[in-house]
């Protein structure tokens, strides 16, 4: 079992930054991938970025790419998204995810635990 807890959301000006932070509690925390998700009111929710249980590999979506870089801390047992150059298009709520058994590492259903969510608000 994981639990997973977001933090560091808030309201930014465009262009500005914020990082996101998720603690997780449970055993095997570096056997699992990790993900942040977000979604935005009326629409899906959507793949930002994921690293697989060694850290070695990321990925992350087209919208954020060279904005956004996800990295974890094992020992830390927490896993951070930093959001660069923010616009007002990446204003959601945030989630974080863990799981086992991931392929792409891109697809919601991939994933077994959710945190909470954390709010990012991007004023123009």
């Amino acid at each position: 079992q994981v639990q997973l807890v977001e933090s560091g959301g808030g309201l930014v000006q465009a262009g500005g930054s914020l990082r996101l932070s998720c603690a997780a509690s449970g055993r095997a925390f570096s056997s699992y991938a990790l993900g942040w998700f977000r979604q935005a009111p009326g629409k899906e929710r959507e793949f930002v970025a994921a690293i697989d249980w060694s850290g070695r590999n990321t990925y992350y979506a087209d919208s954020v790419k060279g904005r956004f870089t996800i990295s974890r801390d094992n020992a830390k047992n927490t896993v951070y998204l930093q959001m660069n150059s923010l616009k007002p298009e990446d204003a959601a709520v945030y989630y974080c995810a863990a799981g086992r058994g991931v392929a792409s590492g891109t697809v919601s259903n991939e994933y077994n635990y959710w945190g909470q969510g954390t709010q990012v608000t991007v004023s123009s």
